[in-house]
């Protein structure tokens, strides 16, 4: 069984990697862009959606409207990038915002931090599947109505990927990457040339007339229409998320780590406003219509067009509107946009496991996520990532409409902190820098980390107001979860710590327990009974005996006589058992005994059968289990398994068909 689990292993995951080829893993900038930056490019393909969405509530303003909106949110894109670039300089190990609020903030920030940046990573996941699965719904039909499942499977296939190495999915995904950029950069020029030459074709929905929801009449004037358009930036700002993951993703890149990330943020940052612009210039200039309700919004000769027509994204109207539908570029377009959503869960394959490793080395989250799998990947933190996506997934049946509402508080919450702390990072070092060259860039940081902060604050108060009552509470809550748990994970640690330490009185290294009190457990005379016994005389302790538990009185009286028949030299002690229990009398008489002697160290040998299939297991060392279980509570009592190989566990370690020093390369 082992042999097969590990061939299928080896065949998903390729071969373990050494520890010391980590620095073969390492990303150069055009393998980092498309690793960390799939996220903030692949949102040209939603968030330019939901801003046209939200404010196709008021009728035709919207087309009006929109490219304002994009620009409000590619003034936070430039602001937040050129914040982060500062990041990456000043703190270069991975830590990300975590590192920075804490050292500046404090820890209680820097958790509250790092609870965010963890919820959105498992809502980037999440986002962006769904949004790939709704295109990919779009181009084949067969998958409409199993957008749920398709998104699922895609989850774990990216989690396959990534369990490879980053260096591996990062190559895996930079062609999808490039071949999305560069189409709506055809896109965008194609377009803008035919709009200049006046040959640009109206979209496939500017033929409808686009009706205002109740309450809308008066289109965007008024509170109503305000409220309206700040709800549509904060849907556009969800184009940011993914900017963090760069300052977390430092140590990923090659040397000069610090200057790789900054320039990686700065092409990042250019692409990502460039694209979404166009898209929404494009939008305006083709009368694309986009509705929330679209059987009830979108009219055509004064009837609503009804359920039977079928909405298709932003892009994959324009494409067919500039290109021509069915058109080779039309395809080409609806494909790599598709793949683009899906490997843009990527970036938050690569920020979660990271991030999670630095909480698990200060404490915050178990200890078992700072460690890297045979492939170099931090493979428990994105097996617990895809588990988190999957379950959103789930429950939300991959509506990208009803997870966006979730979606970027934490990433603001993020921002917003980690802007403050570089703030106060500037000032500290202010005080202990004399050199007027130096004084004047971190002046000049320090000023770019303040304009940030106040920016990326206001946005979070816009976020928290306009989609608290939509669903933002359901993330908000799950962020206070986090947070508490790993506050509570941080005590526990703490606690045990402390219990665990030497101090100044070193007696109890020094000292040796007085006597050593052995126990063989007996259920029959067999051969791993008679093994047990020789390794427990083998260990010389002062004292030795065997124990049985006396459940059926023939059963135990014929081994007292086969056990004198043999003259094997060790006592034998039958344990009354009134009710056939056998744990409770074991662990009254071992406990009797540390209470005798409390010096003494009682030591209990346990024969168990080493089984070679999974069924065997429940037919043998049930009692065994059940009785180290409780000795384990028990003070004074060390548990020794004394193992007995049976035929069926023959060849199951996997290294048997090796001849010594040929096994294979990282073993």
């Amino acid at each position: 069984m082992p042999d097969l689990s590990d061939a299928a292993k080896r065949l998903l995951l390729g071969r373990p990697v050494r520890s010391e080829r980590l620095g073969h893993t390492l990303l150069p900038k055009r393998i980092a862009l498309p690793v960390f930056a799939s996220d903030a490019l692949s949102s040209v393909a939603y968030a330019p959606d939901e801003v046209l969405l939200t404010l196709s509530l008021v009728g035709v303003s919207a087309l009006v409207v929109s490219p304002w909106v994009g620009v409000a949110v590619a003034v936070v894109m430039l602001t937040v990038v050129a914040s982060y670039r500062q990041n990456v300089h000043a703190y270069p190990s991975g830590g990300g915002d975590y590192e920075v609020t804490t050292v500046n903030l404090g820890p209680t920030a820097g958790v509250t931090v790092a609870s965010a940046l963890l919820v959105d990573y498992v809502l980037t996941v999440a986002v962006s599947v769904s949004s790939g699965a709704q295109y990919a719904a779009t181009a084949l039909p067969v998958l409409r109505g199993r957008e749920t499942t398709f998104a699922i499977v895609v989850v774990v296939l990216l989690t396959l990927i990534n369990l490879r190495g980053v260096r591996e999915s990062g190559t895996a995904f930079a062609i999808p990457t490039y071949l999305f950029m560069a189409s709506i950069g055809a896109l965008a020029v194609v377009g803008g040339i035919r709009y200049l030459a006046g040959t640009l074709p109206l979209a496939q929905s500017a033929g409808f007339e686009l009706k205002p929801e109740a309450g809308y009449g008066v289109g965007l004037t008024g509170l109503a229409g305000a409220f309206l358009v700040l709800r549509a930036f904060a849907s556009g700002s969800a184009a940011l998320t993914g900017v963090e993951a760069i300052s977390n993703g430092v140590p990923s890149f090659r040397p000069p780590k610090s200057r790789n990330a900054a320039t990686t943020l700065a092409l990042l940052g250019g692409t990502a406003i460039t694209m979404m612009l166009s898209i929404l210039l494009l939008a305006r200039a083709t009368h694309l219509q986009l509705a929330d309700d679209p059987a009830d919004q979108l009219v055509s000769g004064g009837t609503p067009v009804g359920p039977s027509y079928v909405q298709h994204p932003v892009i994959s109207q324009l494409s067919a509107a500039v290109f021509g539908s069915g058109g080779f570029m039309y395809v080409v377009i609806a494909i790599v946009t598709g793949l683009i959503l899906v490997l843009a869960a990527n970036t938050a394959f690569n920020g979660f496991p990271v991030l999670g490793s630095v909480l698990a080395r200060d404490g915050f989250l178990p200890r078992q996520l700072h460690t890297r799998g045979d492939r170099l990947a931090f493979s428990n933190g994105i097996v617990t990532l895809a588990a988190g996506a999957i379950v959103l997934i789930w429950a939300f049946h991959a509506q990208v409409t009803h997870l966006i509402q979730l979606y970027i508080v934490g990433v603001f919450v993020s921002f917003t902190l980690s802007q403050l702390g570089m703030t106060r990072h500037w000032t500290r070092e202010l005080t202990a820098t004399q050199d007027p060259a130096r004084r004047a860039a971190m002046r000049r940081s320090r000023v770019i980390n303040a304009f940030g902060f106040c920016l990326t604050a206001v946005v979070l108060v816009v976020v928290l107001v306009t989609k608290f009552v939509r669903g933002a509470w359901i993330a908000i809550l799950a962020m206070m979860c986090v947070f508490v748990v790993m506050k509570a994970i941080n005590r526990h640690y703490a606690r045990v710590r402390k219990e665990l330490a030497l101090g100044d009185d070193l007696t109890e290294v020094r000292a040796l327990p007085s006597r050593v009190h052995a126990i063989v457990l007996v259920s029959r005379l067999h051969r791993p009974t008679v093994r047990a016994l020789a390794y427990a005389r083998a260990s010389r302790p002062q004292e030795l005996e065997a124990v049985t538990v006396g459940v059926d009185a023939d059963e135990a009286t014929a081994l007292r006589e086969q056990w004198d028949a043999l003259e094997i030299p060790v006592r034998l002690t039958v344990l009354d058992s009134p009710f056939r229990e056998i744990t409770r009398p074991v662990i009254s008489y071992v406990r009797s005994i540390h209470r005798g002697s409390p010096r003494d160290l009682v030591v209990v040998y346990i024969p168990e059968y080493v089984v070679g299939h999974w069924w065997e297991q429940l037919l043998h060392n049930q009692s065994a289990l059940r009785l180290k279980a409780r000795l384990l509570f028990t003070p004074g009592v060390v548990v020794a398994s004394v193992p007995w190989q049976l035929s069926s566990s023959v060849g199951q370690t996997g290294l048997e068909e090796y001849a010594p020093g040929t096994l294979p390369r990282g073993y």
